[in-house]
């Protein structure tokens, strides 16, 4: 490149979004998550959707009508076990957004909050489901890549990570003496 000629970013990432359902993959997410967010200096905002119990709810004979204490619950210990992911220092650092949507498409409502707030990068764990099991399971990693307007990264929880423990050290280390 000529010294005379402005250097052009190509990723520009402000906003990066791992949404999580508590599981090993979705670890794997909030691992590549963190240090992307550290990377490019951008808002990690960490999402789960709990299930929306009343748009399955049939209620029987003798079962309550009402799932309000029951979906408060699963929200409240939802956003506890989001807490527990992400530190307070770590909060701070990567100025993170901890989310709960409810909904009873996990896939749309991850979709519908990446729209509402602009995200640049959408980070999902996966089981790598196939045959049988991801014909009667789908996939939300898959419904999110198909659907969303910004580029996806899908993580298994047991593939090769190219986040080395060593380099995050490294990284700290830097910041530190800076």
């Amino acid at each position: 490149m000529r010294s005379d000629q402005p250097e052009v970013g190509v990723i520009a990432l402000k906003n990066i979004l791992v949404a999580t359902d508590f599981g090993e993959p979705a670890a794997a997410a909030l691992r590549y998550g963190r240090e992307l967010a550290r990377r490019f200096n951008a808002s990690l905002h960490v999402l789960h959707v709990v299930d929306d119990l009343s748009a399955h709810a049939v209620p029987g004979p003798g079962m309550p009508a009402d799932f309000g204490e029951m979906q408060t619950t699963l929200e409240q210990d939802a956003f506890s076990n989001l807490q527990s992911l992400v530190s307070e220092p770590d909060r701070a650092a990567l100025h993170a957004h901890l989310e709960i949507a409810i909904s009873a498409w996990p896939g749309q409502a991850i979709l519908g909050y990446a729209r509402d707030l602009k995200i640049d990068l959408i980070i999902v764990g996966t089981h790598g489901r196939t045959g049988l099991a991801y014909f009667f399971l789908g996939s939300v990693a898959q419904q999110v890549a198909r659907g969303a307007t910004c580029p996806v990264l899908t993580v298994r929880a047991q593939e090769r990570d190219f986040i080395h423990p060593d380099a995050l050290l490294r990284i700290h280390h830097e910041e530190v003496r800076h």
